[in-house]
């Protein structure tokens, strides 16, 4: 069944939580082994699930940023590196494609490759010495124009989550002799474009987020899609599926430690765990947590789904307080989860140890907190003045 051949969100939700039931029995496997989950992505792409993102007009379903929410929180649900790789894909297709970005020609061939074939897009920016590129850094990477009339780039980028699946890279890169910073859609075929398997670390080692390396990569004209400056971004309502993912795992923490409590009946005491008053208390700040969590990051996609460009583009306080707050208590909710479970939530069999290690990682995406709390400052003065 295709989720595209689906009418209510609730139909397409159901279906998503049939597809990525088995993410959770081979989540462990993949982080133990650091292996990528390439059944997971070939399954979400036999339902059809990377193209509903894509505008109607352009043959996708174009559902809203909520839809895409639900959708990346089922999958966090069951397994947090799916969920956060394909995310990206979503979220970068719906914004080119809401916002015409591209060339019409250019992202109508893209998305009939992504409705065909189930391709997948993810953009590759940071570089070893510019860091995080909502910081500003200028990419070493560069574009020069080709005697051919294209383009000839080289450079290296990290943290290129699914390079192992990629079928295009949104790579930016300093144009030669200009100051100019283009955007550079490169086909994975491209002569020259190979992947250095540098992922190491121990959170979301399924991401297969290896350095994507580029030796004269040649491209075509068309292939320059846009120009960006660096450190200056416009208000992007799809990052939230970043806070969407660690809210997924989170409930899969809290599901797993409530379970347990409730199963749990040492010979010490009559009944379960659950039943203990400093059990309970943590399992109703689980609940809190998830509450204020859901209400919040959702509250802010409808209103971003619902607004004109001219509300939205006064949202990145909103955007940004959003990810800091999910993200934040998704880490106190683990925590909580193992507090409840104790030492066994150690154990190397255990997923909450993969949970604490996966939820962290969402501190370290963007938008970075210290940027946001600044931005939430300047938005409390200007309205005070």
């Amino acid at each position: 069944m295709k989720i595209t051949d689906l009418n209510t969100i609730e139909e397409r939700i159901k279906l998503m939580e049939e597809t990525v039931r088995p993410f959770t029995d081979r989540s462990n496997e993949h982080d133990e082994n650091g292996t990528f989950p390439f059944e997971n992505f070939n399954e979400l792409k036999e339902i059809g699930y990377p193209a509903i993102t894509i505008p109607q007009k352009y043959g996708g379903l174009g559902i809203s940023l909520y839809e895409m929410l639900r959708h990346q929180e089922t999958i966090a649900q069951a397994d947090g590196a799916t969920a956060l790789s394909i995310g990206w894909h979503m979220g970068i297709t719906k914004h080119n494609g809401d916002n015409n970005s591209w060339k019409d020609e250019k992202y109508q061939e893209f998305a009939t490759d992504v409705i065909k074939t189930g391709a997948l897009l993810n953009g590759a920016a940071t570089e070893p010495a510019t860091g995080s590129p909502t910081r500003g850094g200028k990419p070493e990477t560069t574009a020069r124009k080709s005697d051919e009339g294209g383009w000839v780039i080289t450079g290296r980028k990290t943290f290129t989550t699914m390079a192992p699946i990629l079928s295009y890279f949104l790579v930016s890169a300093s144009i030669d002799g200009t100051d100019q910073v283009g955007n550079f859609l490169v086909k994975r075929e491209c002569q020259g474009v190979t992947i250095d398997e540098t992922w190491d670390s121990i959170a979301m080692k399924a991401t297969g987020s290896h350095d994507l390396v580029l030796t004269d990569v040649y491209v075509n004209d068309d292939d320059l899609v846009g120009y960006l400056t660096p450190g200056k971004k416009s208000p992007a309502g799809w990052l939230l599926h970043i806070p969407a993912c660690y809210l997924g795992i989170a409930k899969a923490a809290q599901a797993y430690a409530v379970n347990f409590a409730t199963e749990y009946s040492p010979n010490s005491i009559k009944g379960t765990i659950s039943e203990l008053p400093n059990v309970k208390q943590k399992i109703g700040e689980m609940e809190l947590r998830v509450m204020q969590s859901s209400s919040f990051l959702y509250d802010v996609a409808k209103k971003w789904d619902e607004s004109s460009d001219e509300v939205r583009a006064s949202m990145q306080p909103e955007l940004g307080a959003a990810k800091l707050s999910v993200v934040n208590q998704a880490v106190e909710i683990v925590d909580l989860a193992m507090r409840i479970t104790g030492a066994r939530s150690l154990s190397k069999q255990n997923p909450l140890q993969r949970h604490y290690r996966d939820v962290r990682a969402g501190i370290h995406n963007p938008p970075m907190d210290d940027m946001t709390i600044m931005q939430l400052g300047d938005k409390a003065i200007a309205q005070n003045s």
